[in-house]
């Protein structure tokens, strides 16, 4: 029954990741028609598209319990950091040769891996009581 359990986390995962792409870039394309600029924009659709990840990765794919200040800040921690290491995988993989367009499909790997075992192990590790899980 776990391993039932953790595929259906790992596709939740991914069916979030999918619909944050999609929140994220209509949001992006709808600040550029509002008339920000390209910058702005970007900016205003990552975030956007973050808060739309971590509410629905907090409710629906690992149903975090625990204070929302404590979960938003350690989610902003793991997606900077598998933001960094996507940039780190990235840089490494033109400068080893690889056409930028496949660098940037490679480096999307070690981003996925990170923010999906920080959020289940670190962000919304906060497991229910024994009482809750028997009810």
């Amino acid at each position: 029954m776990q391993a039932v359990k953790r595929c259906a986390t790992v596709w939740r995962f991914g069916a979030v990741g999918v619909g944050n792409t999609a929140v994220g870039l209509a949001s992006i394309y709808g600040a550029r028609a509002s008339g920000l600029g390209e910058v702005a924009a970007n900016a205003a659709g990552y975030a956007i598209g973050l808060m739309f990840s971590f509410a629905l990765n907090r409710h629906w794919t690992f149903a975090g319990r625990g204070p929302l200040l404590r979960h938003a800040v350690k989610f902003l921690l793991v997606v900077l950091s598998a933001w960094l290491l996507n940039i780190v995988t990235l840089l490494g993989a033109i400068e080893v040769g690889l056409a930028a367009a496949w660098a940037q499909a490679v480096a999307v790997l070690p981003y996925v891996l990170v923010s999906y075992c920080g959020c289940r192990w670190w962000v919304f590790a906060d497991r229910p009581s024994q009482a809750e899980e028997t009810t």
